[in-house]
C-alpha cells in the first residue's frame, strides 16, 4: 500500500503545530512531515513536540541540512527521538540550500562529499558503532552513543535532486526524499539512479523507500494557488507537477507517483493554504480511502 502523509509547512508559526499534529493523529493520517527551512522552525525541536502531543502518527523531518549540524549532535538528537517514541520518527538529511548555508557561514566547497561523510558516520553512530574518522569535513575520535536506538539502529533518509546526490542516497542512505519538483518521470529516473548507487555499493538487497512531496490544493481557488506557486518556483513549464481538485483528482496524482516508484507520497499544501487543519483532514479522510 502506498503511504500517504501531509506537510506542516514552516510558513506557519510554530504555535500552530499542536493543533495540526493532533488533528492528523485523530484523523488517522499516517505521516506528518516537518521542514527545517532557514530561518524558521528547528526540525528536531518541532518533531519532538509533535511526537509528544500525539499517540500514533509518524513524524517525518525532511530535511536537516548537514552543514548546520555536527554529526554527533545529529546522532544524539535522532537517537533520543527514536528511544522516546519508538517507530514513530522519520529523519532525513540533506546538503541544504546553498544560499542559506552561505548566509550562516556554513557553505562548503563540496556539498556531496559532506553529505556522504555525514551519512556514513550518522548511520554508524545510530547503529551503535564506535566511530573514528578523519574526513574532509567530518572528524570523529572514538565516538559512540551511550543511548543508540534500540533494535540495531534507525534508518536515515537523504534528500536529493541531481544525479550525483541520487546515486549517493542509494550508496549511503536508507531511503530517499524527493521534492515537489519531481514529476512521475522524474521519480522513474531517480529510482534508476538510486539503484545504480545501491548496486555500486553492494546494497541491492532490502528495501530503499522513496518519499515524494506532491504540491496539492483543494477548494474553489485550488488551481490558481497551485499555478501561482509553480510560477514562483519557475516550474510552470514542467509537466505533471502539482494537483488541484477534489479527493479523486489528488488520489490519481498520488497513484501516478506510486506507479513511477514512490513508496510514500506526502501532500504539500501551498504556502498560502487558508486552512492547514482542513487540509490534513482532507488528506486523511477523503484522499487516503482512494489510494490503494
Amino acid at each position: 500500500m502506498t503511504g500517504l502523509g501531509a506537510v506542516f509547512r514552516p510558513q506557519l508559526a510554530p504555535e500552530r503545530l499542536r493543533s495540526v499534529a493532533q488533528l492528523a493523529d485523530e484523523a488517522g493520517l499516517e505521516e506528518l512531515w516537518l521542514w527545517e527551512d532557514c530561518f524558521r522552525e528547528g526540525g528536531i525541536s518541532t518533531a519532538a513536540a509533535a511526537l509528544a502531543w500525539t499517540e500514533r502518527v509518524r513524524i517525518g523531518v525532511g530535511l536537516l541540512p548537514v552543514p548546520l549540524r555536527n554529526v554527533a549532535i545529529t546522532a544524539m538528537e535522532v537517537a533520543s527521538l527514536h528511544r522516546m517514541f519508538p517507530g514513530r520518527a522519520i529523519v532525513g538529511v540533506g546538503h541544504g540550500v546553498q544560499d542559506w548555508m552561505g548566509q550562516v557561514g556554513a557553505r562548503v566547497e563540496s556539498p556531496v562529499t559532506l553529505l556522504r561523510e555525514h551519512l556514513v558516520a550518522l548511520r554508524a553512530l545510530l547503529g551503535g558503532e564506535r566511530v573514528t574518522t578523519d574526513g574532509r569535513y567530518v572528524r570523529l575520535d572514538d565516538v559512540a552513543l551511550d543511548w543508540p536506538p534500540e533494535g540495531g539502529g534507525a534508518g536515515v533518509l537523504a534528500g536529493a535532486t541531481g544525479p550525483r546526490s541520487l546515486r549517493l542516497t542509494g550508496e549511503a542512505a536508507d531511503g530517499t526524499i524527493l521534492t515537489a519538483s519531481t514529476n512521475p518521470e522524474g521519480v522513474r529516473k531517480a529510482r534508476q539512479l538510486i539503484e545504480e548507487g545501491r548496486e555500486a555499493a553492494g546494497r541491492e538487497a532490502g528495501p530503499h523507500p522513496v518519499v515524494v512531496y506532491l504540491l496539492a490544493a483543494t477548494g474553489a481557488d485550488a488551481a490558481e494557488r497551485v499555478r501561482a506557486e509553480l510560477v514562483a518556483e519557475g516550474l510552470e513549464s514542467v509537466p505533471d507537477l502539482g494537483v488541484a481538485g477534489d479527493a479523486g483528482a489528488v488520489a490519481k496524482a498520488v497513484e501516478r507517483l506510486a506507479e513511477a516508484g514512490a513508496d510514500t507520497v506526502v501532500l504539500q499544501p501551498t504556502g498560502d493554504e487558508p486552512d492547514p487543519e482542513g487540509f490534513v483532514r482532507f488528506a486523511a479522510e477523503e484522499v487516503r480511502p482512494l489510494v490503494p
